[in-house]
């Protein structure tokens, strides 16, 4: 027989079982691997570009099975707490505080309510949402078990080097992947979704003034699709009811008496929007 034609015959026997059970195996293995692929985080760690601070030993501050603590402070600060302990408040402004110094403090925007340029020294570390010489910030900071890094937006009647000077900080612990959208003005672009990746929980300011309308803010929440929206910057009950009758029959919503929310990735809710207390 033709060797072209040998290659081309029907395999049977002990060879056909054999590969039989190599094909049935890869299968098994398939879903495995695409689920070790979706709990690699929003992202694979930066090669090279990410600063790495490790964070001095503390006993697991949450209870087991809890991924991450979000406690709302107020306004648009929050803070974020991962299983080794390691703390970030976002929008740091000096004046909304938690009972202990944050490891990490993030600022979105250079307005007032928003930022502080005179945070405490003891602060290990002070990520900016703008660049103060001009262009993008770029941040991508890991402190223990937890990744800070930003997605720099375009604020609303600034221009030229001061454009893009508000950030979307994601914090990534564990698999959980949070965004603070910050003083967000605008519908994101296609590179914007890209550079966020998947988005487990998301603070969403809904002020409809300040920011952006509250219709056009739900239309940003669609865009980046999270399981979790909790509101922030929202200046009264008033403005929080106009909102949540904006989303109400599309999202389940729930109203919380603490402002303390634990959280974990293999029981989170789908399409639930959380109040927790304080604005």
């Amino acid at each position: 027989m033709h060797p072209f034609h040998a290659r081309l015959a029907p395999v049977t026997g002990k060879v056909a079982v054999r590969r039989f059970l190599i094909l049935f195996l890869c299968l098994l293995l398939l879903p495995s691997a695409w689920r070790a692929a979706a709990a690699a985080g929003c992202f694979a760690l930066a090669g090279g570009g990410t600063l790495l601070h490790p964070a001095a030993f503390v006993p697991a501050a949450l209870p087991a099975g809890v991924d991450v603590r979000i406690v709302y402070l107020g306004h648009s600060s929050f803070r974020i707490e991962s299983p080794e302990g390691v703390t970030a408040i976002t929008d740091y402004n000096g004046t909304v505080r938690a009972d202990r110094l944050p490891d990490i403090v993030t600022m979105n925007n250079a307005h007032e309510t928003h930022f502080t340029p005179f945070p405490e020294p003891e602060i290990p570390h002070v990520l900016r949402g703008w660049n103060p010489q001009g262009g993008p910030a770029e941040h991508d900071l890991v402190v223990g078990d937890m990744r800070v890094r930003n997605v720099p937006t375009a604020v609303r009647g600034r221009s030229g080097a001061q454009e893009l000077s508000n950030s979307i900080f994601v914090f990534e612990i564990g698999d959980l992947c949070i965004a603070h959208l910050g003083h967000l003005h605008h519908e994101l672009t296609d590179d914007q979704l890209a550079e966020l990746g998947r988005i487990d929980v998301l603070l969403v300011p809904i002020d409809g003034i300040y920011t952006m309308s509250q219709a056009e803010m739900v239309q940003v929440i669609e865009q980046i699709g999270p399981r979790i929206v909790i509101p922030m910057h929202w200046f009264g009950s008033a403005l929080l009811e106009r909102f949540l009758a904006l989303v109400r029959g599309r999202w389940d919503i729930e109203i919380r008496g603490e402002p303390v929310l634990d959280l974990s990735l293999r029981s989170l809710p789908d399409r639930r929007v959380i109040v927790l207390p304080g604005f």
